[in-house]
């Protein structure tokens, strides 16, 4: 199951590549899909584990839904 979430804190390409690199940890071998310029991030998995992952990583994901 995916997930989307915006991040409107992630400006840059070392915000996505900070928020890529969480997720990897979080959930090895998920599909992460990020839109810097919509400032959302797409991800497969547990979404919770996800979520937590893009906070800890100094970010504020907001769920989106559908």
């Amino acid at each position: 199951m995916n997930t989307i979430f915006t991040v409107p804190d992630m400006t840059c390409g070392h915000c996505e590549k900070t928020v890529r690199g969480a997720l990897a940890e979080a959930l090895p071998g998920a599909a992460v899909a990020i839109d810097l310029t919509a400032k959302t991030v797409t991800v497969e998995g547990d979404a919770g584990r996800a979520e937590e992952a893009i906070r800890e990583a100094g970010y504020s994901p907001e769920r989106v839904v559908a």
